[in-house]
């Protein structure tokens, strides 16, 4: 049998984008969902047995009727064909109040085909195509549900922080020993597990965060642990059974810049015994929205500085990505800068985030010079010529000009 795995769609981030004036949606959402497209489409040609998302559907706890539309849309084609998808909660979809509910219960209140959400630590058993499966839902912890005040009463932060991660492991042991072994497992999760490289998501935080043991996951019925949270793919164990962050579809910010984006994809034979059902794994790109950061540095004795600038983008491939340009420049040199032709020349990038300067203020030696010393102005002069990197290029020519300038003075007054 064959499954996706991906996680942190986010539907709803729109940093970095722009109205488009025909739909009136942002730049951004068109990217977001593009990647999307790409996820459902090759889950459709490739008769996928089911669909894995490891938390937060949505960047906020109340998506617009937009978001949820185009999230729903993309689902129906999935269970149009017959695929289920899986749906853990995560903390963006999680209401600021436990009697609200989230974003993604409209799904199962509606009966919705082939959906189903993961919202307690339970064990949920689906039939595919292929083989029933197993799915442990780990969802984003909330402290209220777990402790009660009386248990947490005379804690401290780190003290409730731990309580609460010993019930989790706990909660997990249990569902994991009522796991039959003759059908495959997988435990899905929304969470922080040891040891996992964090990314833009410590921004987006909407709360504490709850770390997890990788050994809290490990358990012999358990064939493979689809997570979800850090946006960052990587491989946390190899297994059995493999612990898995897909990372996130689409990037969100500057940090993920250099982050392949991307989804998972699991083979599994049914007929093996646990710890021996995934055949094969296998990380799939997408076309996410590339990022690019341009750092440039003005030498002092640049002639003119916007060229310099100019040409230092310009050697780069820009063409549709969302582009940041970060300039050290000497103050001297500051005022040169045109800052309508540098735009200009980056005018096929998707976006411009920013464009930052760093003035950097030129060092100037003290000579500590006086009459004792026996210093004509003329040594003086060379002396501060030497020390001036902006002339460097041109001293004999300065020198030259300048004691012509003390000459005519002195001859004055004479």
């Amino acid at each position: 049998m064959k499954i996706v795995h991906f996680a942190d769609l986010h539907i709803g981030v729109e940093n970095y984008g722009t109205i488009d004036a025909e739909t009136g949606l942002s730049s951004r959402l068109n990217d977001f969902l593009a990647v999307f497209d790409e996820l459902v489409d090759y889950s459709i040609t490739q008769s996928v047995d089911l669909v894995i998302l490891a938390g937060d559907v949505y960047k906020a706890r109340d998506p617009s009727q937009t978001h949820q539309r185009e999230f729903a849309k993309r689902l129906s084609r999935l269970s149009a064909h017959s695929i289920p998808t899986f749906v853990v909660v995560g903390n963006h979809d999680l209401p600021n109040s436990t009697n609200r509910a989230t974003a993604v219960e409209i799904f199962p209140t509606l009966h919705v085909d082939d959906v189903y959400i993961g919202d307690n630590l339970q064990t949920t058993l689906i039939k595919t195509h292929s083989s029933p499966i197993q799915i442990i839902s780990l969802p984003w912890p909330r402290k209220g549900t777990i402790l009660s005040r009386d248990e947490t009463r005379g804690l401290n932060i780190d003290e409730v922080r731990l309580e609460l991660e010993k019930r989790l492991t706990r909660g997990i042991e249990i569902q994991a020993d009522k796991l039959d072994s003759s059908i495959p497992a997988i435990l899905v999760g929304h969470v922080t597990v040891n040891g996992a490289t964090v990314g833009s998501e410590r921004s987006m935080m909407m709360g504490n965060d709850h770390i997890l043991n990788v050994s809290s996951l490990q358990f012999p019925a358990i064939d493979y642990v689809a997570l979800g949270h850090i946006h960052k793919h990587q491989i946390v164990r190899q297994g059995p059974p493999m612990v898995v962050y897909a990372g996130s579809l689409e990037r969100v910010d500057f940090s993920e810049e250099h982050d392949e984006k991307g989804f998972c994809v699991i083979e599994l034979d049914p007929n093996q015994t646990s710890g021996t059902r995934v055949t094969k794994f296998e990380f799939k790109p997408v076309k996410a929205r590339r990022f690019l950061t341009i750092d440039v540095e003005v030498e002092p004795n640049t002639l003119d500085p916007t060229n310099h600038i100019v040409n230092s983008i310009t050697k780069l491939s820009i063409d549709g990505a969302i582009v940041r340009l970060r300039v050290k420049i000497p103050s001297t040199l500051y005022g040169l800068i045109d800052d309508r032709i540098i735009r200009n020349s980056m005018s096929d990038a998707q976006y411009i985030a920013n464009i930052t300067y760093d003035v950097v203020s030129e060092r100037r030696p003290s000579l500590q010079l006086s009459p004792s010393d026996g210093i004509t102005p003329e040594k003086a002069l060379n002396s501060y010529i030497k020390n001036k990197d902006s002339i460097k290029d041109f001293e004999t020519e300065f020198l030259e000009a300048a004691l012509d300038v003390i000459k005519t003075v002195n001859d004055q007054t004479l």
